[in-house]
């Protein structure tokens, strides 16, 4: 895994988990929600929040595409063209998002979907850059997100080996150089069977870049998941409540959901540690109190010789450790010790 900046973070190998609150679409295309959102995921202290400043148009030409939901529970079919387009956000709105997650002190990121909406986020001073997996095979979009220099994040939701190892190829062609893979199921929700969770060390490897996670499950346990199996990026769905009417909002986390997955993460990262092997700087000061030590089995005089029959082993490990039990045996004591006693250089001769 390598190491990367996005905005004063630095992101990979043995960074914290760079966690985004993905809005996406559920601010139902109202800019009051929106702000109300961005304040909830800045009181989770999630690192960033990620819009989608698309224009419809540039996805969907036929309006007669249908999209199946449950929302409310109830299943909801519409047309594509008008979900989204109901949800369509202006540039002014996003300046106007882009300033309030500067004053919250929470990183405002957005996934375009043109090369003018790539040059609207550089405007607005985002720090780094994300495609819709949707976006994986549009390879020239890809292309210049490289060329912006900016770091960007690679969804890879429904992609083959060769569609990921192609995306990766035009973003570098394009000049880029910091790259971040995602795992994405692009199921909504993606029940636990369609995770795969191993696909991120098994992704990192194959590519040698660092890889995270774009969760679409319901809970958390994915993401701690994840983050357990070396994930430098969390992207989860983030809702105010599941009951909202929407496609995303009965999977996506809520303010609770939300702040609970970014304290567990932080909780994991430290149970997570130091990878070298060995005693941990609490255990050595434990080590004398609960190792054994070779000590005396009965009684014995001066003068006696040691025999295997007269060591045994016990609390505490501040004497002559069990593995030279051997080389005791023969000595002769230079002094009467009780049973019990732990074995000592002084109690011998030589």
């Amino acid at each position: 895994m390598t190491i990367l900046q996005i905005g004063q973070r630095s992101v990979g190998d043995g960074r914290p988990a760079f966690i985004i609150a993905e809005i996406g679409i559920n601010h139902n295309g109202d800019i009051n929600l929106a702000h109300r959102l961005i304040d909830q995921a800045a009181e989770a202290h999630c690192d960033a929040v990620k819009f989608q400043n698309y224009r419809t148009e540039d996805f969907i030409f036929d309006r007669s595409l249908v999209h199946k939901y449950v929302s409310q529970g109830i299943e909801v079919s519409e047309s594509q063209f008008e979900l989204f387009k109901r949800c369509e956000l202006s540039p002014s709105t996003f300046a106007e998002l882009a300033e309030h997650c500067k004053g919250r002190g929470i990183m405002f990121l957005s996934t375009p979907t043109s090369e003018k909406g790539i040059r609207e986020l550089i405007d607005l001073g985002a720090p780094a850059l994300k495609n819709g997996s949707d976006y994986l095979v549009n390879l020239p979009l890809i292309r210049a997100m490289g060329q912006t220099g900016l770091p960007c994040i690679l969804s890879t939701g429904m992609g083959t080996l060769d569609e990921i190892t192609e995306a990766l190829h035009a973003f570098r062609d394009g000049g880029g150089k910091d790259v971040i893979l995602l795992v994405c199921t692009s199921l909504y929700p993606a029940v636990a069977t369609e995770l795969h969770l191993r696909r991120i060390p098994a992704m990192a490897a194959k590519f040698g870049v660092s890889v995270g996670l774009s969760d679409h499950s319901e809970g958390i346990l994915a993401a701690l998941g994840a983050v357990a199996l070396g994930a430098c990026v969390v992207e989860k769905h983030f809702t105010l409540d599941k009951r909202m009417p929407g496609p995303d909002h009965r999977f996506s986390a809520d303010p609770t959901e939300l702040r609970l997955m970014v304290e567990s993460i932080r909780t994991l990262e430290i149970e997570l540690g130091d990878p070298t092997i060995g005693p941990t700087r609490g255990e050595l000061k434990t080590r004398n109190k609960c190792r054994l030590s070779c000590v005396a089995a009965t009684n014995l005089k001066s003068g006696y010789s040691i025999t295997e029959a007269d060591i045994a082993f016990a609390r505490p490990g501040t004497g002559f450790p069990p593995k030279i039990k051997e080389r005791l045996v023969g000595c002769r004591l230079v002094r009467d010790i009780t049973r019990g006693h732990v074995f000592a250089s002084e109690d011998f001769e030589g």
